[in-house]
């Protein structure tokens, strides 16, 4: 039977200090990048990812602790079998006078050329195939200064990749970027762990896009790794909010995005909402600085998850085939309190028909009431004389709500 060897990690790091000039920025750090896999920094700017990057790639010497390369101590490998092993994409805006994509791209060829840099025919290869596997065989030929700024971080990465490495390192390869330029790098990024197998470690800003990208995260502030570890488990609401400080926002890995809270200057607003109908309003309530209250939603529902990370008062209870008399209640009690109602369309057939309760209660009580469904009204009010104000529009709902308020 043939013996088992575990093969070492690709990078790790032991009780190693970083910083410049013997002024600390990060201690005691202990990591372990597994081969294969995507790795992101996250942190406030200043927090250091950048010098631990610069660090880990061997650019910047550490201060104190050991970096070990695929088993190896970084300092035992000379530059050329270094870079055989690992690239390095930085934030620096490089703008190389006279290069075509091809000639940018044959500079990663580096490690592997002899003395006077002559490109052979695997040479060659290896260029085409880089610049294919960032989807950027459109722009061999184009002049690298001509390009667009999504058009050269593609390129920067082909010519990390050129290098052939095992180990990829990148300082916030998303920055400057347009919307479909930043999706298109990191996808790309993705399968490069998923399909070669290489390690990407990355730094990035945008904490939604590492929840659905990363294998791991770690995360860096006042001087040292505060949390490592699964996206899934180290991206919790406490953890993102203390990460960056918010005050007026907040993180849902569920919903995997941050969620910007309402001024609550505008005064209060009721949602009756329930299977996603109210998102959308509340949302919009946010953004246009109400304060928000709404119920009786299921702990399950989007509805109850973009609620509470709003901010919103959210009368909720487990899931149920019915709403439980005392939720309501509660919720009732809220509404009263409320300056306007809105309601979401919610399916009266549904598990939440027991909210209509609450649109009763809404008219008995003389509330303006606004709606989003198409039909169905005559059994949200039972009082005479009282109007429901329906829209399809959710944004020409909230206008006509300002024109009364």
């Amino acid at each position: 039977m043939k013996a088992f060897t575990q093969k070492p990690p690709a990078l790790s790091c032991d009780n190693l200090t970083v910083g410049y000039k013997n002024r600390p920025v990060l201690r005691d750090i202990n990591l372990v990048f597994d081969g294969g896999r995507f790795t992101t920094l996250l942190g406030p700017n200043g927090a250091g990812k950048t010098t631990l990057l610069l660090t880990l790639s061997g650019h910047l010497p550490s201060l104190f602790g050991t970096i070990s390369v695929e088993g190896k101590n970084i300092n035992e490998l000379n530059i050329s079998e270094l870079a055989r092993i690992m690239a390095v994409v930085l934030t620096d805006r490089v703008t190389p006078p006279l290069f075509s994509s091809f000639q940018f791209v044959a500079l990663g060829r580096y490690p592997h050329t002899n003395f006077l840099g002559c490109l052979s025919k695997t040479d060659r290869q290896a260029i085409t195939g880089s610049l294919r596997a960032v989807h950027a065989e459109n722009l061999t030929f184009r002049d690298f200064a001509s390009l667009s700024d999504g058009e050269r971080q593609k390129i920067l990465v082909a010519r990390a990749l050129a290098q052939e490495p095992r180990i990829l390192l990148l300082d916030e390869p998303t920055a400057h970027l347009d919307l479909k330029h930043r999706i298109e790098v990191m996808s790309i990024l993705r399968n490069l762990c998923r399909e070669k197998g290489i390690t990407v470690i990355a730094s990035l800003h945008d904490v939604d896009i590492a929840a659905k990208v990363s294998d791991r995260v770690i995360l860096v502030k006042n001087g040292s790794i505060t949390h490592h570890g699964y996206p899934e488990e180290v991206l919790t609401g406490e953890a993102v909010s203390d990460l960056y400080d918010f005050d007026s926002a907040s993180y849902d890995m569920r919903l995997g995005s941050i969620e910007l809270q309402g001024g609550k200057k505008q005064g209060r607003i009721f949602v009756v909402a329930g299977m996603g109908e109210g998102t959308t309003i509340y949302r919009m309530l946010a953004k246009r600085g109400y304060a928000i209250s709404t119920g009786v939603l299921h702990v399950n529902d989007l509805d109850c998850h973009v609620a509470k990370s709003l901010g919103a008062r959210c009368t909720s209870q487990p899931p149920a085939d019915t709403l439980k008399h005392d939720r309501l209640d509660s919720a009732i009690s809220e509404l009263e309190r409320c300056d306007m109602v809105i309601d979401a369309g919610f399916e009266l057939d549904g598990p939440y028909g027991g909210n209509l309760e609450l649109l009763t209660r809404a008219a008995a009580c003389g509330k303006t009431i606004f709606s989003l469904r198409d039909g169905d009204l005559d059994l949200l009010c039972h009082t005479p004389g009282q109007e429901i104000a329906t829209f399809t529009n959710p944004g020409r709902l909230l206008d006509a709500m300002e024109d009364i308020l």
